[in-house]
């Protein structure tokens, strides 16, 4: 059976340049690759079949002799010498990593090695709970953290003093190797460095070839005024030291703030409840609240206020984190229902009730006077 034409196979013209070859190999390489298709034999020898013509295409030479021979010219024997198919991964593994680099989420490495065998530090976790006083005012903490520091000893290196890490003998430092697999390349991390490209023959004896130590540490952590439940304080570069003299990682406090038995919080308003006495809600009167700043402020009961009756205090709330301006603090009104009455008190209770017009008591007297118009038409 004919081979089919490698620029059909393609799907590209021959006028086509070597980044329409490319972009072309690419997107079908990545379509029809086994990994995409697994047990699918069709797609296998379709795999093949772009490997096969874009190995060719790619080479001035080698397309120029197929424009001219066509396929004969790779033929035992023909002008172009040698015989066909995919001849080792020279061509294709100068993409491979491009290729399925994107298909496994991973990268390319712009050089070799990870800088010389040295690898970032982790990133920490504090969890701190403050109170909503100090969340009000700010504050500055101090912490300890344990955590990995840089080896004082080898200052990084892992490497015993007057001694340095030496290339890796397996990849040559790039951290990585490569083998061949039938018509194409696998690359896997060394396994005799870990990908670091540097081994180390005699460790320090206080790291043990790590670089680093652990060890508590006590930090200074600038709580700002107005902080929320649920923010995050980076502290970059205080986290875990890096392996070998690698940048340290960073620490990442966690805020809580604690629910407060008076206050309520949303935002940057605060809420509350204040009970006040029956009389003062008919009478109207007034009673200070302590608020977070540390003064008292005046609130004036007008006469007649209700339960529920919200009042407002202009700039009494929480700071706003990182300006000047302030939320406000909103007091809800209880009115508290007397208890225990007196002879007397109960007397002018119900004198009072007696005196008593619709006037008086509006509301429950628009309510039952609905609740009587509801039954007299269930009663029609």
């Amino acid at each position: 059976m004919a081979k089919a034409d490698f620029y059909e196979t393609l799907g590209v013209s021959k006028t086509a340049d070597e980044k329409d070859l490319k972009s072309a190999f690419r997107k079908l390489a990545m379509k029809w690759h086994p990994d995409k298709n697994p047990g699918d034999a069709a797609a296998e020898k379709k795999f093949k079949e772009i490997n096969e013509a874009y190995e060719f295409l790619k080479d001035p030479q080698k397309r120029a002799a197929y424009d001219r021979f066509g396929h004969a010219a790779f033929e035992q024997g023909g002008p172009g010498g040698g015989a066909g198919g995919f001849q080792g991964a020279g061509g294709f593994s100068d993409i491979f990593e491009d290729i399925f680099g994107e298909m496994m989420g991973g990268r390319r490495r712009a050089g070799g090695g990870q800088s010389q065998g040295r690898e970032r530090g982790e990133d920490l976790r504090y969890n701190m709970e403050i109170s909503l006083e100090e969340a009000y005012s700010g504050k500055v903490a101090q912490i300890r953290v344990p955590s990995s520091i840089t080896c004082d000893v080898c200052h990084g290196s892992g490497a015993k003093p007057g001694t340095k890490p030496t290339t890796c003998a397996t990849c040559h430092g790039s951290g990585r190797v490569r083998a061949t697999q039938g018509f194409f390349s696998i690359e896997r991390t060394c396994p005799t460095c870990q990908g670091r490209g540097q081994t180390i023959s005699d460790p320090c004896t206080k790291c043990h070839g790590q670089g680093r130590v652990t060890e508590e540490r006590s930090l200074q952590v600038n709580i700002p005024a107005g902080i929320e439940d649920g923010t995050r304080i980076r502290l970059q570069g205080e986290g875990e030291a890096g392996l070998r003299g690698g940048p340290s990682g960073d620490l990442y406090i966690f805020m809580s703030v604690k629910p407060h038995s008076f206050y309520k919080r949303d935002g940057a308003d605060l809420y509350c409840m204040v009970t006040i006495p029956m009389v003062t809600a008919a009478l109207g009167g007034k009673f200070e609240i302590s608020t977070l700043d540390g003064t008292k402020s005046r609130v004036t009961v007008p006469e007649g206020t209700p339960t529920g009756k919200q009042f407002r205090l202009k700039a009494k709330g929480m700071p706003v984190l990182r300006s000047h301006q302030q939320g406000d603090l909103y007091v809800q009104i209880v009115v508290e229902t007397p208890q225990k009455l007196t002879k007397r008190q109960r007397e002018l209770l119900e004198e009072f009730q007696t005196l008593s017009s619709k006037e008086n008591n509006p509301e429950s007297t628009g309510f039952f006077a609905k609740m009587k118009d509801f039954f007299d038409t269930l009663s029609d």
